[in-house]
């Protein structure tokens, strides 16, 4: 069995903690990928990571079943995994890129506002470095102040979104609720963060939002591609339309993965499933095509909702999410010729 890969050691960090982190998944510290753990700004100009992984476990804002308060954790105990050599890819992941867990958002059990703001300021000391923010949800609401932050470091309007989910999350508000799990993509799009001609939405179906919504989606300009269309064209051919559209105009993507994209088969453990969706057999492969093909510059992963989980299958479909994403990123570093230090390799 191949041990994980820890992505270099430039602090010099002991060796007993090293062999805590590279044992296998169910020992040591339960950090994501078994990657560094660091609490403080100072710590990433210090290690100077590509990538920093950072929860955001806020449900409060579901309508349904709650439970993905706890998915960050989940995403770092209770995930499978015994290496980090890409097979498809032929490439170790971590030769190449550097990743760090951040930690969490310090969320104020059932206030909005001081979460959101916890969140915001979280990713926003990790993207404003030129770092990659993962932010492991929690439910949707989430994507609203981190894809803000974002937006804050980057630039607003600078960058396209590709939204996987089964749902639009676009509603105005939902029982009074502006900063619900189904309101996030219409709040960035209000507010600016993104433009909504390059909101890009893949994997729609079911019977919500209502028509009224849908023609306020329009109006946006935003580009919808439902999960009927993926049956009829396939994955590859709807996600070339995907990646130009998100593109026209922006030279980045912010993408965010809503777990019940994948059919309930597949993703048991989420808040609001809705039968008819995404197999991980095409998902992963999207998700790594998009690393490859675009400037991923954030991603998030939410609703993830253990409780709900059976046998860790969400969870590790989730994770492995995360992962396919580092390994397109790897594969293009390799591609140029650097490391994870940004050095030349040979």
């Amino acid at each position: 069995m191949t041990e994980r890969k820890q992505s270099g050691n430039p602090g010099g960090l002991p060796s007993g903690l090293l062999a805590q982190l590279e044992a296998e998944s169910y020992i040591g510290p339960a950090t994501f990928g078994k990657q560094l753990f660091l609490t403080e700004p100072e710590q990433l100009d210090q290690w100077s990571p590509d990538v920093a992984v950072v929860g955001a476990p806020w449900d409060a804002s579901t309508t349904y079943r709650p439970g993905a308060r706890f998915g960050p954790r989940a995403l770092r105990a209770l995930t499978h995994v015994n290496g980090s050599y890409h097979l498809d890819l032929g490439i170790e992941i971590f030769d190449y890129l550097r990743v760090v867990d951040y930690g969490d958002a310090l969320i104020r059990h059932g206030l909005w506002e001081p979460s959101a703001a916890a969140i915001r300021e979280r990713v926003g000391e990790i993207a404003s470095r030129g770092i990659m923010p993962v932010v492991l949800g929690g439910d949707h609401s989430i994507t609203w102040p981190s894809a803000t932050a974002v937006a804050d470091a980057r630039g607003h309007g600078s960058f396209g979104v590709i939204h996987f989910d089964a749902h639009a999350d676009t509603a105005d508000e939902i029982d009074g609720n502006l900063a619900s799990h189904g309101t996030p993509m219409r709040r960035l799009i209000e507010s600016g963060a993104v433009r909504g001609s390059n909101f890009v939405q893949v994997g729609l179906r079911g019977y919500w939002p209502p028509a009224e919504t849908v023609q306020w989606m329009r109006e946006q300009g935003m580009r919808t591609h439902f999960m009927h269309e993926i049956w009829e064209r396939g994955a590859n051919a709807v996600l070339d339309d995907v990646i130009a559209e998100a593109l026209d105009g922006p030279d980045a993507v912010y993408l965010s993965v809503d777990i019940d994209v994948l059919d309930p088969g597949f993703a048991p453990g989420t808040g609001t499933p809705e039968p008819g969706g995404l197999a991980p057999v095409d998902l992963l492969r999207m998700v790594r095509r998009i690393a490859m093909e675009t400037n991923v510059i954030a991603m998030d992963v939410v609703e993830v909702s253990p409780p709900y989980d059976v046998s860790d299958l969400t969870v590790n479909n989730a994770h492995r999410l995360v992962w396919e994403v580092l390994a397109g990123l790897a594969h293009k570093r390799r591609a140029t010729g650097g490391g994870p230090e940004g050095e030349t390799t040979t």
